[in-house]
C-alpha cells in the first residue's frame, strides 16, 4: 500500500499539473482578446466544475484541492469573463 506521503505528492503533482495548464490560455486570451475558438458552454460547465471541485476540497480540508482549485478558478475564470465580454 501506498504510504500517505506518496499519495499527497502524487495529488499535488496532478493538482500543479491540472492548474497550471490553464495559464497560457488564460494569457493568450488576455492579451489578444481573442476568445471566438472556446465555447461558452464548456467554459461555464468547466468554472463551475472548478468551484465544485474547489468546495470539496474545503470540505475534505484537502491543500491540494483547495489551492490548485483556487489557482484554477482565477485562470478559468478570467477566461469566462473575457468570453463572456469579447464573444
Amino acid at each position: 500500500m501506498l504510504s500517505s506521503l506518496i499519495v499527497e505528492l502524487i495529488g499535488s503533482i496532478a493538482a500543479c499539473l491540472s492548474t497550471l495548464c490553464w495559464v497560457p490560455q488564460a494569457f493568450r486570451a488576455f492579451k489578444t482578446r481573442e476568445t471566438k475558438s472556446i465555447s461558452l458552454l464548456m467554459q461555464l460547465m468547466l468554472t463551475g466544475a472548478v468551484v465544485l471541485w474547489f468546495v470539496y476540497g474545503v470540505f475534505l480540508m484537502s491543500w491540494p484541492l483547495i489551492i490548485s482549485n483556487a489557482v484554477s478558478l482565477v485562470f478559468v475564470g478570467t477566461i469566462l469573463g473575457m468570453k463572456l465580454r469579447y464573444g
